[in-house]
């Protein structure tokens, strides 16, 4: 639908096709680009300057921890470096299309690392963070799953329910915690301790 050659380019490109009624499913994102970096740029993207938001999916050479959490925390649902595959960029378009999160293994694995490194304090094993005093035990448990990575079906398995059942529970956790996707769901899994890095 549409190409920019740094982030306000895109940002405007994006606003300029919503106007017009064309919001764009997903966006990739480059991370440095001139004039405002793409972490900003989908920041402002997913804060209220488009309804609906488009999906952001950040794509770039560098996989330095600090940009892929930065990029989570601005609402991106997926990471991959530039060097993927075809076929794997294709795929990570479809999942981030679908409203599921996404991060390439390498990067999965820098950012479990970095939490163990420079992550906020966690809570004691056990403790119910205040964050998710609104979350009864089964959604807490279900927010916990999703932070695991686990998909809805992996879930209903785990949980012994239905999948749609399962859905229900995300969709709930979500709406209750104001979680726009699976992305910012495992960002607050680890914030509060919920999921533990290694654990």
């Amino acid at each position: 639908m549409g190409t920019a050659g740094d982030g306000r380019e895109a940002v405007e490109a994006v606003r300029r096709l919503a106007a017009g009624g064309r919001v764009p499913d997903v966006v990739l994102m480059d991370v440095r680009m001139p004039r405002l970096d793409g972490i900003e740029a989908t920041r402002l993207l997913l804060d209220g300057g488009v309804d609906p938001p488009p999906r952001v999916l950040v794509l770039t050479t560098f996989d330095l921890d600090d940009h892929v959490y930065a990029a989570l925390r601005a609402g991106a649902s997926g990471f991959l470096l530039e060097h993927a595959p075809a076929a794997e960029l294709l795929h990570a378009v479809r999942v981030v299309a679908a409203g599921e999160a996404l991060l390439a293994p390498e990067i999965a694995s820098r950012l479990t690392s970095h939490y163990l490194a420079t992550g906020p304090a966690l809570a004691p094993a056990g403790a119910r963070p205040a964050r998710l005093a609104a979350l009864t035990p089964r959604e807490t448990e279900v927010l916990e799953l999703v932070g695991r990575g686990l998909s809805n079906a992996e879930i209903a398995d785990r949980l012994v329910v239905a999948e749609q059942t399962a859905k229900t529970h995300v969709s709930r956790v979500f709406i209750k915690l104001g979680l726009r996707d699976r992305a910012q769901a495992v960002v607050l899994a680890y914030e509060t301790g919920l999921v533990r890095p290694g654990g």
